[in-house]
């Protein structure tokens, strides 16, 4: 069975996460709502729907959002039970109607082939009021590729997209960076474990992007940029075997400017990035790398 984790905070754009749910054609689901000591409380909300949702509502005392957001999704996972399958939907997320029923559909197609399902997705921009055209996906793919056309800007990602076993969960969890910034990224990685993730696009989740959740807020950029150099630290030093040439030339240039975002890359780091670079047996690279490295490192 599906359990849907909901970390909850914020009560602005609840009513719709919920009315999405209550809305599923297949109530072959169980809703957990993990709410991390919010100032909002939801009670009036949850006793709209207790006729229409089968949730269990667990109110934490402490907050962990404000300083593990990672640590927050693990708790409301905690809260799940025998379900072999997760998803984690943002408070003011929403899914089309037939999400459910298509996991449903699918699921001799994928089920011991994969542990990770994403579906198609829209964005909605609060301010603008607008939704975008729907992202589709390919059928199958490694987690790798799917990542390299993310971050070359061909297509998008969030976390209320995917759904994952809890056994992969259990096996690698999520990995611990500021705000949870490429946390879900590197999850997809780590849950796949080198296969394939599946993706349904005959139904999607809309994210929605508004000026009070992290991704539309623009007083986080300091944080944000820490998590990307840890995120591409993990990705270089662990999962660059996976990539073809180019595309390991392209990170390990990355790699490098988003270190410089911070601070200066250290010693150690050129060295690696030197190796790489001539491993990788590309000599253009690996000569500008040998001449950023003195341009950085000699004083005139």
């Amino acid at each position: 069975m599906l359990a849907i984790v909901i970390p909850y905070y914020k009560l602005t754009f609840f009513e719709e996460t919920l009315q999405s749910l209550a809305n599923q054609t297949d109530k072959r689901f169980v809703v957990y709502i993990g709410d991390d000591a919010s100032y909002e409380s939801p009670h009036h909300l949850l006793e709209k729907f207790k006729e229409t949702l089968n949730f269990n509502y667990y109110r934490f005392e402490k907050n962990l959002g404000s300083t593990s957001l990672v640590k927050q999704w693990q708790r409301c996972i905690d809260l799940s039970k025998e379900e072999e399958w997760i998803m984690i939907l943002g408070d003011d997320d929403f899914l089309s109607n037939n999400v459910v029923e298509e996991f449903y559909l699918n699921l001799q197609e994928f089920q011991s082939k994969t542990n990770v399902v994403r579906f198609a997705s829209k964005t909605f921009s609060e301010g603008a009021k607008k939704t975008s055209e729907k992202f589709e996906h390919q059928k199958w793919e490694t987690a790798f590729e799917f990542y390299y056309k993310r971050y070359s800007g061909i297509t998008r990602s969030s976390l209320s997209e995917y759904i994952f076993t809890k056994k992969s969960y259990l096996k690698h969890g999520f990995r611990e960076y500021p705000l949870a910034w490429h946390s879900d990224d590197m999850a997809w990685i780590d849950f796949s474990e080198n296969g394939q993730i599946y993706a349904i696009n005959n139904s999607y989740v809309i994210v929605r992007l508004s000026e009070i959740n992290i991704t539309g807020k623009k007083d986080n950029y300091e944080l944000k940029n820490k998590a990307e150099q840890l995120f591409f630290t993990d990705i270089v030093r662990e999962k660059l075997k996976f990539f073809n040439s180019i595309q390991r030339n392209k990170l390990l240039m990355n790699y490098e400017i988003v270190i410089k975002k911070n601070r200066k890359v250290t010693f150690e780091e050129w060295i690696f990035l030197l190796k790489e670079y001539f491993k990788n047996c590309k000599i253009v690279p690996f000569l500008k790398c040998i001449r950023r490295f003195f341009k950085d490192n000699l004083t005139v």
